[in-house]
C-alpha cells in the first residue's frame, strides 16, 4: 500500500492512525486527527510530557 486509505471508520476500508511522532509514523498509517505533541489523551499524557514513574525513566533522553 502506498498510501494510506480514508475510509469509514472502524472498517478495513480505512488504515488505522498513528498517534506518535510524526517523524516515526510508518508508511500506510493516516496521521492524527489531533496534535500528539500538545493534546492530551485519555490517560492525560502527551508526547511533550510522557509519564516517568521509575527512577530508571528520568534517565531516558530523547536521544535513547
Amino acid at each position: 500500500m502506498k498510501t494510506p486509505k480514508d475510509g469509514a471508520p472502524g472498517t478495513t476500508e480505512q488504515s488505522p492512525r498513528w498517534e506518535g511522532p510524526k517523524e516515526t509514523r510508518p508508511r500506510g498509517y493516516l496521521p492524527a486527527k489531533d496534535d500528539p505533541d500538545h493534546d492530551r489523551d485519555a490517560a492525560g499524557e502527551n508526547l511533550k510530557d510522557p509519564p516517568r514513574r521509575k527512577v530508571s525513566d528520568a534517565l531516558k533522553t530523547k536521544d535513547d
